[in-house]
């Protein structure tokens, strides 16, 4: 499979989100499954789904720290596209988490705190499935530039699906108007970039877009999206 994808990942740049994702549905099955958080991008990518298949399957990493409007929005998917979202939960409650690893972990070890409410979650979710479907953006942050339409995830060891990679901000909230798709009350009150209620903050003027993720640390990336480079097309360095 992995060999298969890299010859299909050049050709497959060229095609549309909804191409991608009827390629996607159509070669898996139920062994493929939209990863989503619930931002804008993740909003569009499961409405165009929902015009694609009427059956797809739908996953999020609830850390139990997420803000009320996005379990509201969570709650109004399910209503608007009829489905049923699987939510992945770290293997230990928050009130485990402070007795284990004392309280505040996301400001002692931020990654360590991820590590156990979204990635080890992630890691059990992803060994269910043949390929894991994602709403991430080339232009959101550098460590995603590199992304493919479709590509093999060495970190996690399955097909890893970017519909939306060449897309950018003003893309999606055009889709999003004109669609009339849901989206997160918070992005209206400057969150474009929204997480746990202990790591996210609303961004200033002038402000980079994910400015207010983890704020006052190095610290862009919860360690979900380890990205290859894309391939060289053939003669493109003669």
């Amino acid at each position: 499979m992995k060999e298969r994808i890299q010859q299909l990942q050049t050709t497959a740049e060229a095609w549309s989100p909804e191409r991608v994702l009827r390629w996607s549905f159509e070669t898996f099955g139920s062994s493929v499954a939209i990863s989503s958080a619930f931002g804008a991008e993740g909003m569009v990518l499961i409405d165009i789904a929902s015009r694609v298949s009427q059956n797809f399957r739908l996953f999020t990493l609830d850390t139990e720290f997420l803000f009320p409007e996005t379990y509201n929005l969570m709650d109004q998917v399910e209503q608007k596209y009829g489905i049923t979202i699987e939510r992945v939960y770290s293997l230990l409650s928050p009130e485990e988490q402070d007795r284990v690893h004392g309280p505040a972990l996301w400001q002692q070890h931020p990654d360590q705190c991820c590590n156990l409410r979204k990635v080890e979650p992630l890691r059990r979710k992803l060994a269910e499935l043949q390929a894991w479907i994602t709403s991430i953006r080339r232009d959101q942050t550098a460590t995603r530039a590199g992304a493919g339409k479709i590509e093999w995830d060495e970190k996690f060891g399955l097909v890893k699906i970017n519909p939306l990679a060449d897309w950018n901000s003003k893309q999606v909230w055009q889709y999003i108007r004109a669609h009339d798709t849901p989206y997160n009350a918070l992005h209206d009150r400057s969150f474009p970039s929204i997480g746990c209620t202990h790591c996210t903050r609303a961004v200033r003027p002038g402000e980079d877009p994910r400015a207010g993720r983890w704020s006052g640390s190095s610290k862009t990336e919860c360690g979900l999206h380890i990205i290859q480079p894309l391939p060289t097309p053939p003669g493109a360095d003669a």
